[in-house]
């Protein structure tokens, strides 16, 4: 039996959380028609929910996370 233990890093984890959320809410605004980096970026700026349709969910899904989180996230993404 190995006796090492495991590290679990959770920064990783909330980043993929952010990017599948971000992009899952991008389709969805895509499907309804909608243009949604306009959407996208009318929320972050706003923190109005009005901007995010509710159609599959989606302004559920990006409401569970912190709009400071998601543009740190987009900028760290950005400057890579």
């Amino acid at each position: 039996m190995d006796d090492k233990t495991s590290l679990f890093d959770i920064t990783l984890f909330r980043q993929a959380q952010i990017e599948y959320t971000i992009k899952e809410v991008y389709r969805i605004l895509m499907e309804r028609g909608y243009e949604p980096v306009n959407q996208i970026v009318g929320y972050l700026i706003s923190g109005d929910p009005g901007y995010i349709t509710s159609y599959r969910d989606a302004r559920g899904k990006i409401q569970e996370i912190d709009r400071e989180l998601i543009i740190a996230f987009l900028l760290e993404q950005y400057l890579k």
